[in-house]
């Protein structure tokens, strides 16, 4: 069991999960808000939840490299090495998602996890109550921060209860999270990677990898290639002063 997990609770945030409910859950960044990805309904929740508008999209946790590729139309040489080097960890890749349907009007991926977009945003999270709730979920989970929209990211389940109170069905709670901020986002859909929101892992990382980024340009409307990207975004809501020469 992995550790600050009581015995039982890991397999009934599972059980939750599988029947259509929301469970935040612990990573190494902040914590999520987690639903099963292929659940539209259940997903819906997470945006009523939150707030949040439908024109950004969700991040996919995954709890290996297998089931990341089983999303995807295609898992290029750079996405796996980007994987091997900094998953499991605070990276999520850009890819084009995979198309194939489950029934005859149904995608792989609902498309209000992607924002109604062609591509998805998938990473692994270095947390090993949440690498354990995904494997005994036995599905990806679509998991944004656990918290109002704008507001800041939780980073510890008390911050969950004080944000969201009893509008989420079950929280884990793993400790505070060791990293505090979100994950970096790159998207490998066109032929130089694009950094879309900056996060856990630096720039400089990622160049040693894959040679010189991009960066994206603002998005004015419509859907969002990733979260973050709104104009207000991870707020304080204390007023901050700036002091000169001390």
């Amino acid at each position: 069991m992995p550790p600050n997990a009581a015995p039982g609770e890991i397999e009934h945030a599972a059980c939750l999960l599988r029947a259509g409910g929301i469970v935040a859950f612990p990573t190494e960044t902040v914590y999520g808000l987690g639903a099963n990805v292929l659940d539209a309904a259940a997903v819906a929740r997470i945006y009523a939840v939150k707030g949040r508008p439908g024109t950004s999209p969700l991040i996919v946790h995954v709890a290996s490299i297998e089931m990341a590729k089983s999303l995807v139309a295609n898992w290029p040489e750079l996405a796996d090495r980007l994987a091997r080097r900094f998953w499991p960890g605070p990276l999520t890749l850009v890819l084009e998602k995979k198309m194939e349907t489950r029934s005859e009007n149904e995608p792989l991926i609902p498309a209000i996890v992607t924002a109604g977009l062609p591509t998805v945003g998938l990473r692994m999270p270095a947390h090993p109550i949440a690498l354990a709730l995904i494997r005994a979920a036995g599905v990806p989970l679509a998991a944004p921060s656990a918290n109002r929209f704008t507001e800041l990211s939780p980073a510890t389940a008390d911050h969950v209860r004080r944000s969201l109170g009893n509008d989420v069905d079950f929280i884990l709670d793993g400790g505070p999270c060791k990293v505090g901020i979100e994950s970096t986002v790159l998207s490998l859909t066109e032929p130089t990677p694009t950094l879309l929101r900056p996060g856990g892992i630096s720039r400089t990382e990622l160049e040693e990898i894959v040679g010189p980024i991009a960066s994206a340009q603002q998005v004015q409307t419509g859907a969002h290639p990733a979260p973050g990207m709104h104009r207000r975004h991870y707020s304080p809501r204390n007023t901050l002063y700036l002091a000169t020469d001390g």
